[in-house]
């Protein structure tokens, strides 16, 4: 086989991804972002238990901006995941819960963040390591 004829040939896809037809791979990708970024994750998370209004929803996420949250809301929301219900009160008041889409990515959060809980202190510990190493460098 020639260079030129290795370099015409798509790409082997290892891992998950070999799974699903490759025109799916942005739209997959854009998913995992979504879901996978560290305030998606947080938000749904904090929507386990049922409906929660902004502000509680805000209280419950540490280091969260009003911004972010909002952003990350929206972008929860337009994948499906997360629905916003404003209820014609005064003041006002706007609950978000999951969705049953939503639910199904419970598991895997909560996963995530449990075992990011369990093992903090050796990351931690791995993380001042590798940095004095590479102090030097």
């Amino acid at each position: 086989m020639t260079d030129d004829s290795r370099a015409a040939q798509p790409p082997v896809r290892r891992g998950p991804c070999a799974r699903w037809p490759a025109e799916q791979g942005e739209t997959i990708r854009q998913i995992v972002e979504r879901a996978g970024d560290k305030w998606g994750v947080l938000v749904i998370g904090a929507l386990e238990d049922g409906p929660v209004r902004y502000t509680d929803l805000q209280r419950s996420i540490p280091g969260i901006s009003q911004r972010m949250l909002t952003h990350t809301l929206r972008q929860l929301r337009r994948d499906g995941l997360v629905t916003r219900t404003a209820y014609p009160e005064v003041p006002p008041r706007v609950e978000y819960a999951l969705t049953g889409l939503g639910a199904t990515l419970l598991d895997a959060v909560t996963a995530l963040i449990d075992w990011a809980g369990t093992h903090h202190d050796e990351i931690v510990r791995n993380r001042a390591r590798f940095d004095s190493d590479t102090a030097g460098s």
